[in-house]
């Protein structure tokens, strides 16, 4: 008898813990030092880009300072022609560059990661930059973080693929340069990270946190040295002891934020699905964009560009009544109707100087606490509203202005907002058009059940087995009796161990397999000619996760179990369905009502003793307390 082969044996796992972390978590450390200094130059560069065209085609200057578009009263021709001519170059990027370009970057972030295997064109790194300065640059209303992340995205990607990486390692240096994209641009790390685990890695371990941390912390120090440490919209007060009224209006603001953010979010949906019924090609989009951008600057000539100027002025409280009413409506029509073009641009930005807009007119409202606060809480809100991630809406709020001593009153309107979001909205500006190309996503993390279970703890303590020489029609006889008393087919055994000299194992064959070869065997067949000698075996000690990765890997739906220390000795066979058992235990957690303590029934006191029952006397078993 040919003897058992060890080849398709699992792989010792290591000591089960907390994590699962390799050595080459510090080569992915390593390249993240560069991926994050390379973000932070490529961050200072699109900034000053966006500045020298800014500042070329509103003040005919040759200057790289981050300037407001419509500071200087720019002619009215200026104003309409500028986004549209800005739009057409932008399509005609796209359409003869590369599509990706389209949109506002972290989308596309996200497509790359789901459906493309991390792996981005190295075009994109060049035109990314370069389309979202000029549509910035001639008054495009966005930010310059979306394309950056995309840009410090495709550099770490680009980095990754000349290297031989998984598809999770390029994931990581993809992801950490675009967090570092974000963290040089906002002076932001923390926020920076925090987007990074709630937004793009879609997973929370030791292989990704670490290095994108590391990225982010480099890109940020070298930030400093380029543009400053200052925090973009600094305040300079510390706010006053806060009462239950406060916190109560903060979540008030939590849900004005919340119904805005909606009500954007809504309004990017209807421009997508405006413009593709267009009878147009889509290179022309981003120009019928640039157009309602001018037509909105005409109104409020502020609104255009990035804006960062107004958004410090909305966060110090100094902004009049007519800026505050033209910013909330002028920018959340031309940003949301113009996002849906497909132009380039990012919207942190104009997410912020909205809610803060938002937040300074509900200052004429409530009460007075201190200079800007409602326009920080309401830009917490409706970031956390149009982004759907509250803990990031809380410390980008914190990191912008370093108002440390703010972080209760934001995490009630943040959450409040969020709450409101998620119940009246599918999906964020930030996924449904990744959803809309065919790929669902969820944004919920939650332990793998198959990760609590250990294999020794679900496998069956029975099973059938043959023995070495067992006659086909024997076998096949026997395989048939014992599935006939089985209720339903699928806790049918499929897979049964042959066993040879001393009950050790010598091969495996399936139910279908042996009743098939039945059919034509000779009569002197036995189940050696017919058993698979090359098994693969899961062990005892094994998730209930290594062992379904086992399965898929070998593309099987049963195995032997079988003792780590003696691969011989079989303990159990494992079917698919017995291993999805876990998951069935956590449906019936999260769906089945169960009332675990019934109603409490006090039926004597005195003597200092107090006698509780949950039953009736008739239903107490024999040792029961007596009356």
């Amino acid at each position: 008898m040919k003897p058992l082969s060890l080849a398709a044996r699992a792989p010792v796992p290591p000591r089960l813990g907390d994590y699962t972390v390799r050595p080459r978590i510090v080569l992915i450390g390593a390249l993240a030092l560069a991926v994050g200094a390379l973000a932070a130059v490529v961050a200072d560069a699109l900034l000053k880009l966006i500045g020298l065209l800014t500042n070329l085609v509103f003040y005919r200057r040759l200057a790289t300072v981050l300037v407001a578009p419509g500071a200087a009263d720019p002619s009215w021709w200026l104003i309409v022609a500028a986004p549209v001519l800005g739009g057409l170059v932008v399509g005609l990027m796209a359409r003869y560059g590369a599509e990706a370009i389209r949109g506002h970057g972290m989308p596309e972030a996200i497509e790359a990661i789901l459906r493309g295997g991390s792996k981005i064109k190295p075009r994109i790194a060049l035109l990314k930059p370069v389309s979202a300065a000029i549509t910035i640059g001639t008054g495009g209303p966005f930010g310059a973080e979306g394309p950056i992340i995309m840009t410090g995205g495709a550099f770490g990607s680009l980095i990754a693929q000349t290297l031989a990486l998984t598809a999770d390692e390029r994931k990581t240096l993809l992801v950490a340069g675009a967090a570092a994209g974000m963290a040089a641009t906002f002076n932001a790390p923390l926020a920076s990270i925090l987007l990074a685990v709630e937004l793009l890695l879609f997973e929370l371990r030791p292989r990704s946190f670490v290095p994108v941390s590391v990225a982010v912390v480099v890109a940020t120090a070298l930030r400093w040295r380029l543009l400053g440490a200052a925090p973009i919209f600094p305040t300079h007060h510390a706010l006053p002891p806060l009462v239950f009224p406060d916190l109560l209006l903060c979540a008030v603001a939590g849900v004005v934020g919340g119904f805005v953010a909606w009500l954007a979010t809504s309004l990017v949906y209807l421009s997508e699905d405006t413009f593709r019924r267009l009878p147009i090609h889509w290179m022309w989009w981003p120009a019928i964009g640039g157009l309602i951008i001018g037509i909105g600057g005409l109104f409020e000539p502020r609104a255009l560009g990035v804006g960062y100027d107004v958004i410090g002025t909305l966060l110090a409280g100094r902004a009049t009544l007519a800026l505050i009413v033209g910013i909330l409506v002028v920018k959340t029509l031309i940003w949301s109707l113009s996002l849906g073009s497909g132009t380039s641009g990012g919207v942190l930005a104009p997410v912020f100087m909205i809610g803060a807009a938002l937040g300074s007119l509900l200052a004429y409202v409530f009460p007075p606490v201190a200079p800007g606060f409602w326009a920080l809480m309401s830009l917490a809100a409706v970031v956390g509203g149009v982004m759907r991630s509250p803990l990031t809406g809380v410390v980008f709020a914190m990191e912008l202005t370093h108002q440390w001593d703010a972080v209760m009153p934001l995490v009630v309107s943040s959450t409040v907002a969020f709450l409101l979001s998620v119940l009246a909205l599918k999906r964020s500006v930030l996924t449904e058009k990744v959803v809309r190309k065919g790929t669902h996503l969820t944004r919920e993390y939650s332990i793998d059940p198959l990760e609590v279970f250990l294999v020794s703890e679900i496998m069956p303590r029975s099973f059938l087995c043959f023995r070495c020489g067992t006659p086909l029609q024997a076998a096949a006889k026997e395989a048939a009796a014992a599935g006939a008393g089985k209720r339903r087919l699928e806790h049918t055994q499929r897979l049964y161990p042959v066993l040879g000299d001393a009950g050790r194992l010598a091969g495996l064959v399936t139910r279908q397999l042996l009743l098939d070869a039945t059919l034509g065997a000779r009569r002197e067949a036995c189940i050696d000619e017919l058993m698979v000698r090359e098994p693969v075996v899961g062990y005892p000690d094994m998730t209930l996760r290594e062992l379904a990765n086992l399965m898929a890997e070998h593309q099987v739906s049963s195995v032997p179990v079988v003792d780590r220390e003696d691969p011989g000795k079989v303990l159990s066979v494992m079917a698919l369905d017995q291993v999805l058992e876990a998951r069935l235990r956590d449906v019936d957690e999260e769906h089945k009502p169960e009332r675990v303590l019934k109603l409490l029934h006090v039926r004597s006191l005195g003597g200092g003793r107090l006698l509780v029952r949950n039953r009736p006397r008739s239903e107490a078993g024999p040792d029961a307390e007596p009356r």
